[in-house]
């Protein structure tokens, strides 16, 4: 996978990327035995693609692969730390990673774009931007994008847990609700329960209402709706919708296998699957 742009400076706040790294270059220069790309994450420093890991099967031409200008995904093999250079491979990147790490670089430029325009504003150089806010939102969220995206979702006390200075908290916070979309993703569970005891529907009732009240209570915040509804006796609907499906599908995965317990002492059969 490659893209086609200008190259897109950023700054790190390490010199250079680790052997085994997956870092986004920008193809400067190609000739017959490699090419030479600026990565993007590393204030733009010299990166050498070899022509044997180029592709994996033999390729004659080069620029039948990388091209001047192409935004690609490499892996770092070598690091020449006094030369300040690196040699980086792109067979040795499968198509998953490529996608995955082109779509975090994506959010770390939205972001470092929004932080310093709204920087440029406070009269904020790039340098403060960064100390100030990129990293501290990356130190606390593991990238500035999700510090923004919790902004929006919970306040300015997001950007303070995060430490950013006060100077920084509204103006930054009117810049993200205008710029950041928050995506929500709607998990679905199947739930099965029966009961051979009298009063089964109302045991039944009883463990339903415990997996809702349960799943509001540890993930308030983290959702925008919750439903559990039958979809015909004994099949159950338990539908969450937010915008952390990790911690949404570990949470109720886990809720639901301590209302197994729950049920049994309640005499209910509880059984669950997840829709794919």
């Amino acid at each position: 996978m490659s893209e086609k742009g200008r190259s897109t400076v950023l700054k790190s706040r390490y010199p250079l990327p680790r052997v085994g790294e997956l870092v986004v270059g920008t193809v400067e220069e190609v000739y017959d035995f490699g090419a030479y790309l600026s990565l993007d994450e590393y204030g733009g420093i010299r990166a050498f693609l070899p022509w044997s890991e180029v592709a994996s099967r033999m390729v004659r031409n080069i620029e039948r692969v990388v091209k001047p200008g192409h935004k690609i995904v490499v892996k770092v093999i070598r690091v020449y730390r006094k030369r300040r250079q690196v040699d980086v491979s792109l067979k040795r990147v499968i198509e998953s990673e490529k996608k995955r790490k082109m779509m975090e670089f994506k959010r770390k430029v939205k972001a470092a774009t929004i932080i310093k325009l709204v920087g440029q504003q406070l009269g904020k150089t790039e340098d403060e931007a960064y100390r100030e806010v990129i990293w501290k939102l990356e130190d606390k969220y593991g990238d500035a994008m999700t510090g923004l995206e919790n902004a929006v979702l919970y306040g300015e006390q997001a950007l303070r847990e995060a430490g950013v200075p006060e100077e920084w908290i509204k103006p930054l916070l009117e810049a993200a609700k205008t710029h950041v979309e928050v995506k929500q993703v709607k998990l679905t569970w199947i739930i099965q329960a029966t009961s051979k005891e009298p009063d089964g529907v109302d045991r039944i009732k009883r463990v339903l209402s415990w997996i809702r009240d349960k799943i509001s209570e540890n993930l308030k915040g983290e959702i925008s709706n919750l439903r559990l509804y039958t979809i015909g006796a004994p099949r159950y609907r338990l539908d969450v919708t937010g915008h952390d499906p990790k911690t949404i599908d570990r949470t109720v995965s886990q809720i639901l296998e301590e209302a197994e317990e729950e049920a049994s002492e309640l005499n209910v059969n509880l059984s669950f699957e997840k829709i794919k």
